[in-house]
């Protein structure tokens, strides 16, 4: 076998990480040797492979369900938002510079076409099958002269093309023929058909609908996916703790001890990697919550101020927000508060920054000894360490370089007293740190809180990839899915007009 696919979505958060990632699983169960490929992401949600390349969580997480190790060539191209109207471009797992949106839409993005391609090829020689993500619409007009990830890719590579629906937010007849229609000819042949995700109710109710689309534009619907709570995998840009759905929603497990630990995690502006929380929400009797205002951290065990791509832009909103003298209070009282990454660098003594914001000297709040400054290469590692008496993995993404000055240490940062810091992304993904962390937590908070003895937040994901896979094995019409891998787009599929515009 020899083949691919393109899961394309009528809109954004229709579904295609979850049905990517789902199909990857249902093929390497059947003993497919597969790969996840995203041409280009946008996201602030980003993982190190093991060579040190930067690419986003969504495909680190593809690549688990394929049972592979991810690489730079799954997300050739990475944008990492740094406002409204700019972003980080990181290409092949390095930062290449700031672009505007117009910019890298104006040339730098059609330029990249090769490449994307050279990366999709180096998997088609290594892999049975590569599946692809595809990014918002296929349909976005205004965007397919310099598309390079939705049916740029798919014409390039000849690849057939699976759209997803969510039925759930209404009007996905409409927007499977809509769809279509607004696609160029040869852009049309490369669509197969049609996957309903995340529908309520009797299937037999909706296959007259069904019936009629196949009607009106010739092609087939391979699956109806129902509703499931919890199986997001990594967010992309979405605020929701995707693992916290996984434990709720199956076998409810109670807290270990008498109390249940709370924890708020500060919302900053450009939150990046906020699924480090998703290891805590995993935790029976552990409940986990996002606010952005200071009386939302009263009654809280734990407060945890998340990475952000914007440092200096965050530690500005939460001295806006009243949110910073909430957190000093917290410092002066010893209750419990982690800073990760950009957290970390805010709640130091000053930051040096003439590359992410160029905001030059910038007190930060003065809760830990700790002085930073922004170097123009970006720290991507894969350390590996101890605290707490535990062994610890975890990953960087920074430009911030810290000079920690006094304090107990922590994993690459400090600790005084109940304040933390680290720029290890992840490190709450190692179960045996965790409880320890957890324990501490619950001490310094006064709480009956005792931690699981046998949460495995990586068993947890995999029971999550595993019921992504059932969901295709289930409800998709597999051996139709697997002859649209292995032979291509059904040929003679009809055009819908009008067509793109010329």
């Amino acid at each position: 076998m020899s083949g691919g696919l393109l899961v394309a979505g009528t809109t954004s958060d229709a579904g295609k990480s979850v049905v990517t990632a789902g199909i990857c699983r249902w093929l390497v169960r059947q003993g497919v040797k597969v790969a996840p490929f995203k041409a280009q992401n946008m996201s602030l949600n980003s993982f190190v492979t093991r060579e040190g390349a930067e690419i986003g969580r969504a495909q680190a997480m593809q690549a688990q369900a394929c049972r592979v190790e991810p690489t730079a060539q799954m997300n050739p191209v990475l944008l990492k938002p740094g406002g409204e109207q700019s972003s980080q471009v990181v290409l092949l797992g390095k930062p290449v510079g700031e672009m505007s949106a117009r910019g890298y839409h104006g040339g730098r993005q059609q330029r990249l076409l090769g490449t994307v391609l050279d990366c999709l090829a180096e998997l088609r020689a290594t892999y049975d099958a590569v599946i692809c993500e595809g990014a918002g619409s296929p349909a976005e007009i205004n965007l397919r002269r310099t598309d390079i990830v939705n049916m740029g890719i798919a014409r390039g590579a000849g690849f057939p093309v699976l759209v997803v629906g969510d039925i759930d937010r209404g009007g996905v007849f409409a927007s499977f023929f809509g769809t279509v229609a607004l696609l160029a000819p040869e852009d049309q042949a490369l669509v197969a058909g049609f996957l309903v995700n995340k529908f309520r109710g009797d299937v037999s109710l909706l296959e007259p609908g069904l019936e009629m689309l196949h009607g009106l534009t010739g092609r087939r619907t391979y699956g109806v996916l129902p509703f499931r709570h919890g199986l997001g995998i990594d967010e992309e840009d979405g605020l929701r703790v995707s693992l916290r759905g996984t434990v709720r929603e199956s076998v409810v497990a109670p807290p270990v001890g008498e109390d249940v630990l709370r924890v708020a995690v500060c919302a900053v502006p450009l939150m990046s990697n906020f699924t480090d929380v998703d290891a805590l929400a995993a935790e029976p009797g552990v409940v986990v919550r996002f606010v952005d205002r200071p009386e939302e951290l009263a009654d809280a065990d734990l407060v945890i101020v998340p990475g952000t791509r914007g440092t200096v832009r965050a530690l500005e909103w939460l001295r806006e927000r009243g949110l910073a003298d909430a957190i000093a209070r917290r410092v002066a009282e010893r209750r419990p508060v982690l800073g990760i990454c950009g957290g970390f660098q805010l709640l130091g003594e000053h930051i040096e920054d003439d590359v992410e914001s160029r905001a030059g000297h910038v007190d930060g709040l003065g809760l830990l000894p700790v002085r930073v400054r922004f170097a123009r290469e970006k720290t991507l590692t894969r350390p590996v360490g101890e605290a707490l008496g535990e062994h610890v993995e975890g990953y960087e993404i920074h430009h911030g370089v810290a000079e920690v000055t006094g304090g107990e240490p922590f994993l690459d940062g400090c600790r005084v007293g109940q304040t933390w810091g680290t720029h290890w992304h992840g490190s709450l993904e190692s179960d045996g740190f965790r409880r320890a962390f957890l324990r501490e937590v619950a001490a310094a908070a006064g709480r009956r809180f005792v931690p699981a003895p046998d949460t495995s937040f990586a068993a947890l994901r995999e029971e999550q990839l595993d019921r992504l896979g059932d969901l295709i094995d289930q409800h998709a019409d597999t051996d139709a899915l697997w002859r649209l891998i292995e032979s291509g787009a059904p040929r003679g599929l009809p055009f819908i007009p009008p067509g793109a515009p010329a």
